[in-house]
């Protein structure tokens, strides 16, 4: 799992990396122009982000994420009024720690927001004759093992994870290559395109789904594949 951290505190940004390591990999953002930019170009499992922030605040990192993305949020912050609470909340995040915080309290309140998301997150995710377990790192259908390569099996976890929302080229490229990759964006559509090939083999293509001129886009239920769909 991938997480964002969003905090100009290196300490508190540290310690919240550190706990949420427990459960997958972290990336720091020190400001809101940096964490929203970062939060917007990836597709993370959780946002974790103060609302206190240089350049823009927590608050409208919040609400325009919200207009494009079904990310789940956890502020975690040293406001700890009823109203800004209130205020996080209506805004759009999943929940609200206030600063100092328990530990172990942040884990599971992490916790509790991936569990609504994903009801499998800790295991597997399993749909008819799809099963594929993250921890593993291994897919099989009706039964039999998949072999794959590392990247189309990132692909697969992504899309998966985010399933029913639509994931950008962008998204995809940044999260499985990294910002700093000097590989050519165009290689997404060539793994999509070996992923949606091996599907295909067993019939289950039908859940992988290109959004024309968006993204891609993994759903629980099957589909036809519509001329646009092919890469």
């Amino acid at each position: 799992m991938k997480f964002l951290v969003i905090d100009d505190n290196n300490r508190t940004n540290q310690s919240i990396a550190d706990i949420l390591g427990k459960l997958g990999n972290c990336d720091s953002a020190y400001d809101g122009v940096e964490g929203l930019y970062m939060a917007e170009a990836k597709a993370y499992d959780l946002v974790v982000t103060e609302l206190i922030l240089p350049k823009r605040s927590g608050i409208e990192i919040i609400r325009e994420l919200r207009k494009k993305s079904n990310c789940p949020i956890l502020i975690v912050s040293a406001l700890n009024s009823v109203e800004k609470r209130i205020e996080g909340l209506k805004a759009g995040a999943d929940d609200y720690l206030s600063k100092p915080f328990n530990n172990e309290e942040l884990l599971v309140r992490a916790e509790a927001i991936l569990r609504r998301y994903n009801n499998n997150f800790y295991s597997k995710y399993v749909n008819g004759n799809i099963e594929l377990d993250y921890n593993s790192k291994m897919l099989k259908i009706k039964g039999e093992y998949v072999r794959m390569s590392g990247k189309i099996y990132d692909i697969l976890e992504c899309l998966i994870r985010s399933r029913n929302i639509i994931v950008s080229k962008d998204q995809l490229f940044n999260r499985i290559w990294g910002l700093d990759s000097d590989t050519v964006i165009t290689v997404v559509e060539v793994y999509v395109s070996k992923l949606r090939k091996l599907l295909e083999g067993y019939g289950c293509v039908g859940y992988l789904k290109t959004i024309k001129n968006l993204g891609y886009m993994w759903s629980d239920t099957k589909h036809l594949i519509s001329d646009e769909e092919d890469s």
